[in-house]
């Protein structure tokens, strides 16, 4: 940053004319001028050591300064800014009453406006979802909405879940991810341009079984679509509907109540017991000698000992285990007495 470390050696400049200045009272006027350039050279050059280090402490200093900022909710704002005009009224009134005592002074004053502007903040912003609707009545709360983001609406088993009466409240769609969607669509990439298509194409599906709401709200200062969505979840009190594990994650660690499509589908996968039977096609060999790999309907890997030399061949199995792993669930079997299947 250039402009800083000049800005540093200027203030370097004019201490050193100050300290110049001071000497030249009480010093030699013969060596006054001498005096103060050597000063203002020293301050200078002291403050072109500096600005490194002093660069950086800035520049985190800036950068955190900026992740408040922008972690700022208007409605937060709107209600501090309410408290503090209403703190300013009552201490005016309050100064009024007060003038006549003997023990009234401008020390006084500034005291009670402190004390008053720490309270009525602090309890606006506490309840800054009533006191930030006063600056931002298009911001609404409607208990029971849910935010779609794109990696929701792509994924077309929404409409279903809808259309089968699980998904109560009002459906949202903000503004950025209609233009998301809308420039997949156009993108040169094939696939991408596929993924566009099929989203607007979900919508208009979604739109014959439930009303949508187009929320038309951004926040350009903000960089990406997942934060411009937990901004908007945190400013109308509705949960996120997405399948986007990252954007889940983070949007916990705002509060915020985040409905999964996928962690309901591993939920209702149906549970397999030791002991049962399953019919299976063992399709590649395990890791072990011998054993054979097949997989149910859902994606389940089905793990079969000794399977391997039925390869290709729909197979009888029993269910010796089932583990349930950070990438999904494994079932371990053994062959059936009857092994092969007709």
């Amino acid at each position: 940053m250039l402009f800083f470390r000049l800005a540093m050696m200027l203030a370097g400049l004019l201490l050193g004319y100050s300290a110049g200045r001071v000497l030249a009272v009480s010093g030699a006027p013969e060596t006054a001028t001498l005096n103060t350039v050597s000063l203002m050279l020293a301050g200078m050059l002291t403050a072109l050591l500096l600005a490194p280090r002093a660069e950086k402490s800035v520049g985190r200093f800036y950068a955190g300064g900026k992740g408040w900022y922008e972690r700022l909710s208007p409605t937060t704002v709107a209600a501090a800014t309410f408290g503090l005009i209403v703190a300013l009224l009552v201490s005016v009134l309050l100064g009024s009453l007060l003038r006549a005592l003997p023990i009234y002074s401008w020390l006084l004053s500034v005291i009670i406006t402190v004390v008053l502007a720490a309270f009525f903040m602090t309890f606006a912003i506490r309840n800054a979802d009533a006191f930030g609707a006063l600056a931002f009545p298009q911001v609404r709360r409607k208990p029971g909405g849910k935010i779609l983001d794109s990696n929701v609406i792509i994924d077309g088993r929404l409409v279903d879940l809808v259309r089968a009466g699980f998904i109560e409240g009002e459906l949202i769609v903000p503004a950025f991810i209609l233009r998301e969607l809308q420039t997949l669509s156009d993108n040169a990439d094939p696939q991408k341009r596929t993924r566009g298509k099929r989203g607007l194409t979900v919508l208009e599906q979604l739109r014959e079984v439930r009303a949508i709401r187009i929320e038309d709200w951004d926040d350009p200062h903000l960089p990406t679509t997942d934060d411009k969505l937990i901004r908007l979840a945190r400013e109308t009190g509705a949960k996120l509907l997405t399948n986007d594990g990252n954007l889940r994650k983070v949007a916990k660690l705002h509060d915020l109540t985040v409905l999964s499509l996928h962690e309901a589908a591993v939920a209702l996968k149906p549970q397999v017991q030791a002991g049962d039977n399953l019919t299976i096609t063992i399709t590649k060999s395990g890791q072990q000698s011998g054993q054979g790999v097949g997989y149910l309907e859902d994606g389940t890997m089905v793990v079969v000992e000794d399977g391997l030399k039925f390869r290709g061949k729909p197979t009888r199995v029993t269910v010796v285990n089932n583990v349930q792993t950070n990438v999904g669930r494994m079932i371990f079997a053994k062959l059936d007495r009857e092994e092969v299947v007709a």
